[in-house]
């Protein structure tokens, strides 16, 4: 496969990571970090992962080959993952659950190895399924946690308070408008640049894994953009980044959590009211408005179905919270 390093993934890496932690090059065979290696170069410039997903599969994948290390005493190399055994990999997962790893943790490392071995197997660098029959641990699923529709909305007309710069509040009230109006993620919302501008009634939209989706754009979304853009001081050519910071580079989405930290203290909102749950509002209130779940999957750019069904579980639980409370036998 070709060799070439996607920005970002440094071909020494890895290497010095793994090596770090040991003080010792012979606990890992060469070939075992170059097929790692190659696996996270194929996560990068072909499946086109961000990276943060690419640090936690590393992250992982290092945690798994050092464990190994101790618990079989060899140096880790091809051979060694050709051999692995279900008791392997299970006693992998107990030694994570040892070190305080929830379930879903335990899940999401179990996914990356997962992926590691698929990768492996299909490109004849490994022979070895065992972790299929490695079952996932069971995760209670987590409702999302929309805000009010009368909470989304003070949040938004609530944003521009904390700014004395008329285009810093103008960028976070058209930021929070756009998350709310569009139910965008932070991360899509933050990668627009003004070539991306909307001038009509829709705007295409990249997200996850490259995946382009279209989504409605209210009037209200143009308008709020538009002011932003008119007192931006900040360049605004085709490829310049649409929401910047106070020095003109592209907005960090700790800023805006730190925006919606302070709008949650000051309306007195829960914790969960995040950028993030702009998201789940625009999903949970276009539900409770009649919408159906393929068209709002769509609109998301969830990947499955069953990931936006999660929405009607929000919708049954406030009708049981408002019968509870209403009805008189209740």
């Amino acid at each position: 496969m070709a060799k070439h390093t996607p920005p970002g993934l440094p071909d020494q890496g890895i290497e010095r990571q793994l090596s770090t932690p040991l003080h010792d090059r012979d606990r890992i065979h060469a070939d075992g970090a170059a097929v790692i290696l190659d696996w996270l170069r194929h996560l990068s410039s072909e499946r086109r992962l961000s990276p943060h997903t690419l640090d936690a599969y590393e992250r992982e994948a290092i945690t798994f080959v050092l464990f190994l290390n101790a618990h079989r005493g060899e140096a880790i190399g091809r051979a060694a993952l050709d051999s692995l055994t279900v008791a392997d990999f299970r006693a992998f997962l107990a030694r994570r659950r040892n070190d305080g790893l929830t379930a879903r943790s335990l899940a999401r490392a179990l996914s990356a190895l997962r992926t590691l071995f698929r990768y492996l197997n299909r490109n004849d660098l490994v022979d070895n399924t065992a972790i299929g029959a490695v079952r996932t641990p069971k995760v209670a699923r987590g409702l999302p946690r929309p805000l009010t529709p009368i909470d989304a909305e003070a949040v938004i007309d609530n944003a521009e308070v904390d700014h004395a710069d008329p285009w810093i509040a103008a960028r976070d009230v058209a930021l929070l408008t756009l998350l709310y109006g569009a139910g965008l993620r932070i991360g899509e919302a933050l990668s627009l640049n003004h070539g991306d501008v909307p001038t009509s009634d829709s705007m295409r939209i990249t997200g996850k894994r490259q995946k382009t989706r279209i989504v409605p754009i209210l009037p209200i979304i143009r308008t709020a953009i538009a002011d932003y853009v008119n007192l931006c001081p900040h360049p605004s050519s085709a490829d310049d980044p649409l929401f910047v910071g106070a020095r003109g580079a592209r907005l960090d989405p700790g800023v805006a959590q730190r925006m919606m930290r302070s709008l949650r203290h000051r309306l007195g909102l829960p914790p969960s009211a995040t950028p993030h749950a702009l998201r789940h509002s625009f999903a949970t209130h276009l539900l409770a408005a009649g919408g159906d779940l393929r068209t709002i999957q769509e609109l998301l750019g969830h990947a499955s179905l069953s990931t936006t069904q999660t929405y009607t579980e929000v919708e049954t639980s406030e009708l049981l919270k408002i019968y509870e409370q209403a009805h008189p036998r209740a």
